[in-house]
């Protein structure tokens, strides 16, 4: 793992890779809706594979029973509004990711469906882990036992966060429970990648060097160089990325303002 932090208050693509050893995982956060951090991130990549990296890329934008899709796109597609046509589902805002897939296709860089469906992560709230994960891997990442009670809380707290701090107390749980599976599940395929270099795309915090994949790309053998950068609007935590590209944010109505109207 790469230590050290890097904090980049005026976000330049070169900027974000300089100064920083080779790895062989990339882990790009985002603000979902963040146009600003979208350019940035895909400034990054273009440079890089303009350059002669090929990376693969995983994605939490496609659900994993989605691959086949997402494979029939990349044989068939010129351009990525098919790619999107053919295997995109309705939960994203596509057209920020229109850069970044045309990329893909223009270099024939593998695409990753990395991310579990709302119904693994229900079957995972209601069932455990057990819903989603073979008895190897239970083993593999210790989910017999309790989450560590540091990892646990920090995501918890997260999730709280997210839900503008009314979500019922008895939900925490299990939320946290699907949010750790979506982080092994990424985990796990990009090690399935090796030896091929590996981009992950996926919110900050997905990315967190502390709680999320790479906590769990480090469980296991062998050891994986790897560099993570959060794409954040504010100033982050020192140590929850490798990088910070902190970003602009833009004019959005308060997430918060219907749920408070309703608590009323």
């Amino acid at each position: 793992m790469l230590g050290g932090c890097t904090t980049v208050q005026k976000p330049v693509a070169e900027q974000a890779a300089q100064n920083v050893a080779p790895a062989q995982v990339w882990l790009l956060g985002e603000v979902h809706d963040n146009p600003a951090g979208h350019q940035q991130r895909y400034a990054l990549l273009q440079q890089r594979v303009e350059q002669g990296w090929r990376p693969a890329l995983v994605l939490e934008q496609f659900d994993r029973e989605n691959q086949d899709l997402l494979d029939k796109a990349q044989k068939s597609c010129l351009d990525a509004q098919c790619l999107i046509r053919v295997a995109g589902g309705g939960r994203w805002d596509w057209q920020q990711y229109y850069p970044l897939l045309q990329l893909a296709l223009d270099y024939h860089l593998p695409l990753v469906a990395g991310n579990l469906s709302r119904a693994d992560a229900s079957r995972v709230v209601r069932d455990g882990m057990r819903a989603v994960f073979d008895a190897q891997s239970m083993r593999d990442y210790q989910l017999e036992q309790a989450l560590p009670a540091d990892l646990r809380a920090a995501q918890a707290a997260e999730i709280a966060a997210s839900h503008c701090n009314m979500l019922p107390e008895m939900m925490v749980d299990g939320m946290v429970n699907a949010q750790v599976a979506r982080d092994i599940w990424m985990a796990r395929l990009i090690r399935e990648q090796r030896p091929r270099d590996v981009v992950l795309i996926a919110g900050n915090g997905h990315v967190r060097k502390d709680i999320a994949v790479p906590h769990w790309l480090a469980r296991l053998p062998p050891a994986l160089s790897v560099h993570s950068v959060g794409y954040t609007e504010a100033a982050a935590v020192p140590g929850q990325y490798d990088t910070v590209v902190q970003v602009a944010a833009p004019v959005r109505p308060d997430p918060c303002a219907s749920l408070k109207q309703g608590a009323k």
